[in-house]
């Protein structure tokens, strides 16, 4: 088994990481017209405003809440918060925008698989990554009680040590994660497979939403309106459909 462990949580997360960079480079370098979210709101648009919203909602809640959990050395916020109170706040804040996501995905997985118009348009792809989104959430929710259960915050440091080990290039320690319990490690593997298959599905999107930030620092449009050099006395041509 430390084999195993030793190719899932020392080996796969760099296979999975440097796919996802250079997977998503190639793809918008090479096939820029399937770079975007083919969304199905002109086919039917009831259920999707609903699931859309509390969907995107939880995921980015709880995409920057792993982010600021994992990443941010205990030595930061140990000064003002203990690891039992930072765990007992991701259970409780996790599991609200979970609850919330879980909700808004059963509702697009629903749409997708059982409305006959948007399965039609639908590839094999854009149900299959629903698919794993869903199981990955339903463990990730699997985890709360056994987070809750083991509150003193000792797991969620084991957790955060192999993450930051990870992104530092330092050596990493797998058999340290055998004694979690299996919904944490499924979470993991799955968590790192939806990285390895983000640039070969519309999950590429999520590059251009990060992207639109840059807008808010962009430079005011400068727009000048246009006369046309004519001869005294000619009166300026009106534009089409003004009245006379």
């Amino acid at each position: 088994m430390s084999g195993v462990y030793g190719f899932l949580f020392q080996v796969y997360p760099y296979v999975c990481f440097t796919v996802f960079l250079a997977g998503s480079l190639i793809r918008f370098d090479q096939n820029q017209y399937s770079w975007k979210s083919d969304s199905s709101q002109l086919l039917r648009a009831g259920t999707l405003r609903w699931g859309s919203n509390l969907f995107h909602f939880g995921i980015l809640f709880l995409f920057f809440g792993h982010m600021v959990g994992l990443f941010t050395p205990h030595s930061v916020y140990g000064v003002f918060m203990s690891a039992a109170t930072k765990q007992t706040l991701a259970v409780v804040a996790g599991g609200t925008a979970g609850a919330f996501c879980f909700v808004g995905l059963s509702l697009l997985l629903y749409r997708r698989v059982f409305d006959p118009r948007i399965r039609l348009t639908s590839h094999r792809t854009d149900i299959a990554v629903l698919v794993i989104l869903w199981v990955q959430l339903v463990v990730g929710l699997i985890t709360l009680p056994f987070s809750w259960r083991h509150a003193d915050g000792s797991t969620m440091l084991i957790l955060a040590d192999w993450a930051q080990r990870i992104v530092t290039l330092r050596p990493v320690d797998a058999t340290a994660l055998a004694g979690l319990p299996w919904p944490y490690l499924v979470h993991i593997v799955f968590g790192m497979t939806i990285f390895l298959l983000f640039p070969f599905s519309r999950l590429v999107h999520v590059w251009s939403g990060f992207a639109t930030l840059s807008f808010l620092f962009r430079p005011d449009q400068v727009v000048r309106s246009r006369r046309l050099n004519l001869p005294p006395g000619h009166n300026q041509p009106r534009p089409p459909g003004a009245g006379v």
